[in-house]
């Protein structure tokens, strides 16, 4: 069928395809409506051509072939646009300044006024502007009007060339000098080729600068007076609390202790606390350090100073522990030990964001990190075996078997779906192979057989041994495997890396569809009915007629036995198990079963039965 020519008759529509909608071609994209071009045809159908990007079309738009033989076809020049559409709201921005020099003013010599200028690019026009500035007493704004500059004498105007960066710009007796321009203006240079200057910065106004500086609020700082009896009225009951720690573990069986450091306002005296904890193993004892002021550095005192029989005193240490010395995120070394600050209560941090300007109090975490343990992390999956087995030997020393599910075994040991399919393969050898697919609807594998056929240079016989078969997108650690809904007429089934299309199935497929419609889609059951809906043999064709065979004496008795060495061969020789199988059906416990649960449990073994048995045994 693919040679034939497209021609009426020719052509034959797909009989599974059962959607016939049209793809819109008009959409909106940011409120106007705009053209698209349909990604599908009639149903969801793939449209073979080639779409070309936005770059290929404007390649395509600009490209002008000639002939080298005939005629030249005249190119038509391009549509005129004038420069008033063109450059339409198109400015140029600088900045810049210019020097005023003050004659008869004892204060101010020049003044600096910094100006503006607009340059319009329709029509070569220019305008200068100055900024209007608070109590200057100088009439500001439009400097210059809008008009084309005259550039000399000889009737020439300013051109955007004639503009840049460090330059003076003479306009009617004034220099003006350009520092500056946006962002736009350089760029718009730069694409016409014209090479910008650096930037200059605008000075200041000398007699402004003055006069902001005369108009600040001034502040006057006196030099405070100590007094003892201020600091205990105002300071009194206010105590600065430390969250601290002492880390030494660096020594043998030392540990991290946590500790409260007190600062109290009113006399600058200090005291340390210990946090005791539940079982801690350690004495009661609240106090580690007594309240007194803390020297930094009880060792910086003269040599002379005798020990012996004298206390140190405040004549010989002066430099004592203050609030700016203690702060969150420093260390404080008391006698010897270093204390880490790592928190604060809210008195204090509102205290230091008061006093000291201090708004960063981030607790400091000083847990250590948890221990991290190896985790126990499953190896990819190497190809040998299936995935339930290799899962089994990561997991336990002694691997044991994977569970199955007995229950759909036993129910569906017997039943298979069988397909045709073909090989969907480029070379035209492997579109003559046939192969019939079974599915096994007890375990889930699939077995492929490749019937031999004649004068086709192929031995058949087992193309896939019985396995389950994992989808093409699921990975080793989630595998996702085919189902008995995966299997219709036209589906395209991936077994390692050989595709396969289904073209046919047997009768008994669609029976079992019809009668579990839980497990396909009903697209999959109207798939089945389309391809076998004639075939002669259907499950519910009218022209059928029941068969009764004529029993000799005996049957029965050989019947019995085969069902014995059924169950024995499916190693059911446990009294209790045949019991349990029955019992699924005995729901009421009375010790019967009805003829077609007989006939249920019969074709779940495999075995054969007739009706005139089944009436023998009733």
């Amino acid at each position: 069928m693919e040679g034939l020519p497209r021609l009426p008759g020719n052509a034959f529509c797909d009989p599974t395809q059962t959607t016939f909608h049209v793809s819109h071609t008009l959409d909106f994209k940011n409120g106007h409506r705009v053209t698209k071009r349909p990604e599908v045809g009639l149903g969801g159908t793939r449209i073979n051509y080639n779409q070309m990007s936005e770059d290929e079309l404007e390649l395509l738009k600009n490209y002008r072939p000639e002939l080298i033989y005939g005629k030249v076809v005249v190119q038509t020049p391009d549509k005129f646009v004038p420069a008033t559409v063109a450059f339409d709201k198109k400015v140029l921005r600088f900045f810049g300044y210019f020097k005023q020099t003050i004659h008869e003013s004892p204060n101010e010599y020049y003044r600096v006024r910094p100006v503006k200028i607009l340059y319009y690019l329709e029509d070569d026009s220019l305008e200068i502007l100055e900024e209007v500035q608070e109590n200057s007493g100088i009439p500001q704004g439009k400097l210059i009007r809008r008009h084309r500059f005259p550039k000399n004498d000889q009737g020439e105007t300013y051109n955007f060339r004639d503009i840049n960066l460090g330059q003076n710009l003479s306009i009617y007796g004034k220099v003006f000098r350009i520092c500056d321009c946006d962002a736009f203006t350089r760029e718009w240079l730069e694409s016409e080729g014209i090479y910008v200057n650096e930037t200059e910065f605008i000075p200041r106004d000398p007699y402004l600068t003055k006069r902001n500086q005369a108009a600040e609020i001034k502040s006057y700082k006196t030099k405070p007076d100590f007094d003892k009896l201020k600091q205990y009225v105002e300071m009194d009951r206010k105590v600065l609390r430390f969250y601290a720690v002492w880390n030494d573990r660096s020594q043998m069986f030392g540990e991290q202790r946590e500790f409260i450091i007190h600062y109290y306002l009113v006399n600058d005296t200090m005291e340390v606390r210990e946090v005791h904890k539940a079982n801690d193993g350690r004495d009661p004892f609240p106090m580690l350090i007594t309240r007194h002021k803390i020297p930094k550095d009880r060792y910086d005192i003269k040599g002379t100073f005798p020990h012996v029989f004298l206390e140190l005193t405040e004549t010989e240490i002066t430099n004592y522990y203050k609030p700016s010395d203690l702060m969150v995120g420093k260390t404080v070394n008391i006698y010897g030990r270093n204390f880490f600050l790592y928190d604060c209560d809210m008195f204090t941090k509102t205290f230091y964001t008061k006093n000291f300007g201090v708004n960063n109090f981030q607790s400091i975490n000083i847990q250590d990190p948890p221990n991290e343990y190896a985790k126990m992390e499953i190896p990819p999956y190497n190809g040998f075996g299936s995935l339930e087995d290799s899962l089994q030997n990561c997991l336990r020393l002694q691997p044991e078997r994977p569970k199955k599910d007995y229950v759909k075994l036993m129910e569906n040991d017997h039943r298979v779906l069988r397909y045709e399919a073909i090989l969907d393969s480029p070379r035209e050898n492997d579109k003559l192979r046939k192969f019939i697919i079974s599915y096994r609807l007890g375990d889930d594998t699939i077995t492929i057989h490749e019937p031999p056929q004649r004068n086709t240079g192929i031995i058949g016989g087992r193309f896939l041994e019985r396995t389950r078969v994992s989808k093409p997108n699921s990975t080793p650690e989630h595998p996702q495997f085919y189902g008995p809904s995966d299997f219709h007429i036209g589906a395209t089934i991936e077994v390692f890396r050989q595709r396969f299309i289904i073209c046919s199935a047997d009768l008994f497929v669609l029976k079992y569809a019809e009668e579990h419609p839980e497990l396909f889609t009903p697209a999959v059951i109207e798939s089945l009915r389309q391809h076998l809906g004639n075939e002669i043999g259907r499950p519910d064709a009218r022209l059928t007629t029941n068969m009764s065979v004529q029993r000799k004496p005996g049957d029965f008795i050989r019947l019995y036995a085969e069902v014995r060495n059924k169950l024995k061969h499916m190693r059911i020789t446990n009294h209790e198990e045949i019991r349990q199988m029955f019992l699924r059906y005995d729901k009421d416990r009375q010790g019967f079963i009805s003829r077609e649960n007989i006939n249920d449990i019969f074709r779940q073994i495999n075995l054969p039965l007739d009706n005139d048995l089944t009436d023998a045994v009733r």
